[in-house]
C-alpha cells in the first residue's frame, strides 16, 4: 500500500469563525476541549476582507490580525498545530458570496495582492516555530461565469510565484497546498516542490451524495433529494462503493509516496441532514483508507452540523458535556482509527 511518511498523523477539526466577510472570535475553550479530547491539529479558514483598511486589498491592518496572534499562542498553550488557511484570498473564493474586483488565476493586480498577504503573514509568523503552517488557497477549481477555468498550469504559476515570495522571507515554513477540483485532484504539476517543504491537502467528501445531503448552499440541491445509504448506493455521481472510495484514497497515497510529498486530508465529514448510521458507516472507511495511507483528518466542524459538538442532528443520542451536546458515538469512532 502506498503511504505518505513525511507529515506526522494530524488530526483534529476545522475552525470557521473567521470564513465571513466580517466578525468572528475565536474561543480559548475550543482549543482547550480541542487538546482535551486528544487531538493535535486546528486548521483556520481564514478570509482576507477581514484585515484590510476600506475594502482595500492592498491596504492590510496588522491590528486586525491580532486573533490569529492569540489562535496561535493559544495553539502553543494546548499543543495543537495550527494551520492557516486562506479560504479567501485576493481574487477567489470557492464560495459564492463577496465581490473579487480581479480573478487571482487571470489577473496580475489578483496575484499580487495574493502574494502580498502572504508575505505579510511570512514576515509576522517568521520566528512561529514548526507549530504553524501555511495553506495557500483552500480548494481551488474552476467557478462558473469566471472563464478561464483553473486547470494545472493556471494554478501553478500562482502557486510557484507565492512559494518563491514567501521562501526568499522563510526558507523553511511547511506551505501546504490543496488539491485541484476543490481538493479532490492531485496537483501533478507542482509535485517537484517536495524538496522545499511543500505538502498536499486532500478532501474526504465523496461521494457527495452520502456527505452533502440535504445541503442547498452554492448550488449544491443536487445533493437534497437522494437519500443517501452507505456502503454503495446512487449518487449524484454515480455508484459509490467501498472500493471506488479506497481507490480514491490509494490514488492520493500513491502520489504522494511517488512524489514524497507530505499529505493530510484537510476536510471532511457528513452534514447533519445524513443519516447518523449512514454517516459513521461512511466515516469508518474513509478514517480506515487514511489509515492506511498514513494521513490524518481535520474534520469540518468542531462545533456544528458536521462536527463532534452541536452537530443539530435530530437522531443522535447526545451527551451533555462541558456544556455542548457531544456526540460520543463519532468522537470514539475518531479515536478508534488514532
Amino acid at each position: 500500500m502506498y503511504r505518505q511518511t513525511i507529515l506526522p498523523r494530524w488530526r483534529g477539526f476545522n475552525l470557521e469563525q473567521r470564513i465571513g466577510q466580517t466578525g468572528g472570535t475565536y474561543s480559548e475553550d475550543d482549543f482547550q476541549m480541542i487538546s482535551e479530547l486528544g487531538f493535535d491539529f486546528v486548521r483556520l479558514a481564514l478570509n482576507y476582507k477581514q484585515w484590510i483598511t476600506e475594502g482595500d486589498w492592498n491596504r492590510i491592518d496588522h491590528d486586525k490580525l491580532a486573533p490569529i496572534d492569540q489562535a496561535i499562542d493559544w495553539g502553543k498553550k494546548y499543543g495543537l498545530h495550527v494551520n492557516l488557511s486562506f479560504h479567501r484570498g485576493p481574487g477567489y473564493s470557492i464560495g459564492n458570496g463577496g465581490f473579487e474586483p480581479y480573478k487571482l488565476f487571470r489577473d496580475e493586480e489578483a496575484l499580487q495582492a495574493f502574494i502580498l498577504h502572504w508575505t505579510t503573514f511570512t514576515s509576522r509568523y517568521k520566528t512561529a516555530g514548526d507549530n504553524v503552517s501555511f495553506n495557500l488557497l483552500n480548494e481551488p477549481r474552476g467557478i462558473i461565469g469566471q472563464p478561464p477555468g483553473i486547470g494545472p498550469a493556471e494554478h501553478a504559476v500562482v502557486m510557484r510565484k507565492t512559494i518563491k515570495a514567501i521562501r526568499d522571507i522563510d526558507p523553511v515554513r511547511l506551505i501546504i497546498l490543496d488539491g485541484l477540483d476543490a481538493g479532490k485532484v492531485p496537483p501533478i504539476d507542482l509535485f517537484d516542490l517536495a524538496k522545499d517543504n511543500v505538502a498536499l491537502s486532500m478532501r474526504a467528501y465523496v461521494p457527495g451524495g452520502v456527505t452533502h445531503y440535504g445541503a442547498t448552499w452554492d448550488g449544491n440541491e443536487r445533493y437534497a433529494h437522494i437519500e443517501p445509504k452507505w456502503p454503495g448506493g446512487v449518487t449524484p455521481e454515480g455508484v459509490w462503493d467501498r472500493d471506488r472510495l479506497h481507490n480514491y484514497f490509494k490514488l492520493w497515497g500513491a502520489f504522494a509516496e511517488s512524489a514524497g510529498m507530505g499529505l493530510h486530508c484537510g476536510e471532511g465529514g457528513c452534514y447533519n441532514c445524513t443519516p447518523h448510521g449512514v454517516a459513521l458507516a461512511w466515516m469508518e472507511d474513509v478514517l480506515s483508507f487514511l489509515q492506511e495511507i498514513n494521513t490524518g483528518l481535520a474534520l469540518w466542524n468542531f462545533r456544528g452540523p458536521f462536527g463532534i459538538l452541536d452537530s443539530g442532528r435530530t437522531d443522535v443520542a447526545y451527551e451533555n458535556w462541558h456544556g455542548h451536546q457531544l456526540d460520543r458515538k463519532m468522537l470514539e469512532l475518531l479515536r478508534k482509527y488514532w
